[in-house]
């Protein structure tokens, strides 16, 4: 059995809590540990993040959070519409930032792999980026 959803929000910096929430509260039904909680709220924090600030460079647009799961097995996507990136691996080099004007760390990407099983990024220039990850809750 697999369980899904899909919402839509704008990409402003007040969304990025309410997706957070929205993540979680859709698997707490599978009763995840604290700790797994958190790893699923900062990568979903940071995703979202990235979508509003460098997808959309603060211009507004819309943000896609995917949520699933089969048994244990966690799906997370998170989309946007914005610039894209030319270069995904150099995006996903720790430290590096496009927006070093706005004190960003760099650590976005890291992040997300740090918390999450495994993960995934698709961009295309001026079309778009897409995030995939992957969690297991199996016992900690």
């Amino acid at each position: 059995m697999k369980n899904q959803m899909r919402i839509f929000f704008d990409a402003v910096s007040e969304n990025e809590s309410f997706a957070r929430l929205v993540a979680s509260g859709f698997f707490l039904p599978l009763n995840p540990t604290v700790s797994q909680m958190t790893d699923i709220k900062m990568a979903v924090s940071e995703a979202v993040t990235n979508a509003i600030i460098h997808g959309y460079e603060g211009k507004g647009g819309t943000v896609e959070l995917y949520c699933a799961y089969e048994g244990e097995q966690l799906y997370i996507e998170v989309a946007d519409q914005g610039i894209g990136m030319k270069d995904v691996t150099q995006a996903m080099e720790p430290l590096y930032t496009s927006k070093p004007e706005l004190e960003r760390s760099g650590m976005g990407f890291t992040i997300m792999e740090t918390f999450m099983d495994s993960m995934y990024v698709t961009s295309t220039p001026d079309i778009g980026t897409r995030i995939f990850m992957k969690k297991r809750l199996s016992e900690e």
